[in-house]
């Protein structure tokens, strides 16, 4: 009698398999409608144009220069959010909160912050920094919606690694940074490769705003999802051309994220990184090790040295003491 073979995989149940596949059309079909009504003959020409050019370039500078805040602001925020102490769960919560915000909400609230009537605004304003409708609002208004995503993202896969590794190369002697750059950092890299393509998406992405705290200025803060509302109307061929690479550059990002879990860090990678950061540690701390025992053999030496002195001095004195006893027993 044949033996029943289990499934690898669990069946999937039919309605699971319709709304999934449904789902998938819903979000495809638009972008597909969209790529059909571009005039690809024309593309080059239309991206040529002086709007479109100026909105690229506005957004790829400002979007790297707001990935660089965000790396720079957010890897520390996430080791902070990891550890456990008073008042982390509150902070988690805030991190979050621009996360729900409206992009419109978040643009009146750094306008608050940032603009000419508040205080912090007029302070900067008096020391001639006038960041409101400026190429630097973009810059913070794409952080500001960004850097929880990075946080969140990081903060996360600190939270799910493997514990103990952080505690046994600082037992063995390495320094907080020793141990972040070469224990911590290699466990993190498919999260952190995650969080930043989530926040890059972010900034290409960023409307609501960027209009609100920054205006609308060719080349100077106008950056491609402005160009494409207001050209929408005016000249429908532009708005197009710009949706596809926007959207293309959405695509390769998020291919990034994938590569990010399936290339960037394989397991085995992984693990070769955190036994080459341990055994260097190790061999540091043997170093130190070797040294401290060496010195300790050099001063054994002394005092073996300076005891053995003593001693003979004790003996030699002890066979005085003896030789003169006898004397005097034989008078």
């Amino acid at each position: 009698m044949k033996s029943r073979r289990t499934p690898a995989v669990s069946p999937l149940p039919v309605w699971a398999g319709g709304l999934g596949a449904l789902a998938l059309c819903f979000l495809v079909l638009p972008l597909a409608f969209m790529l059909g009504r571009v005039n690809w003959s024309t593309l080059g020409a239309t991206l040529a144009t002086p709007e479109a050019a100026a909105a690229l370039g506005l957004s790829m500078r400002t979007c790297v220069m707001a990935l660089g805040v965000d790396l720079l602001l957010g890897v520390p925020a996430a080791l902070v959010l990891s550890r456990s102490w008073r008042g982390v769960r509150a902070a988690r919560i805030l991190v979050a909160l621009p996360l729900s915000l409206p992009p419109v909400v978040a643009g009146i609230a750094l306008l608050a912050a940032f603009g000419r009537r508040s205080t912090l605004g007029a302070l900067l304003s008096g020391a001639g920094l006038d960041i409101a409708f400026t190429t630097s609002a973009v810059v913070i208004a794409q952080v500001f919606v960004s850097l929880p995503f990075l946080i969140v993202t990081l903060e996360s896969a600190l939270r799910a690694r493997e514990r103990g590794l952080d505690e046994m190369a600082s037992s063995l002697g390495a320094s907080p940074s020793r141990v972040f750059w070469q224990i911590t950092l290699p466990t993190v890299l498919p999260g952190l490769g995650r969080g930043t393509a989530l926040a890059l998406a972010r900034c290409l992405g960023e409307f609501g705003a960027t209009l609100t705290f920054a205006g609308s200025m060719q080349g100077v803060t106008r950056t491609m999802p402005l160009q494409i509302y207001l050209a929408r109307e005016s000249d429908a061929d532009l708005a197009l051309a710009l949706g596809v690479v926007l959207g293309e550059c959405l695509t390769h990002n998020h291919t990034g994220v994938v590569l990010a879990g399936v290339v960037l860090a394989p397991v085995d990678v992984l693990q070769a990184r955190l036994a080459q950061g341990l055994f260097e540690v190790v061999l540091s701390v043997e170093g130190h090790a070797a040294h401290g025992l060496d010195e300790l053999a050099n001063l054994t030496g002394v005092f073996g040295h300076a005891f053995g002195a003593n001693h003979h001095k004790r003996d030699d004195g002890q066979n005085n003491q003896l030789g003169a006893t006898n004397t005097k027993h034989r008078i």
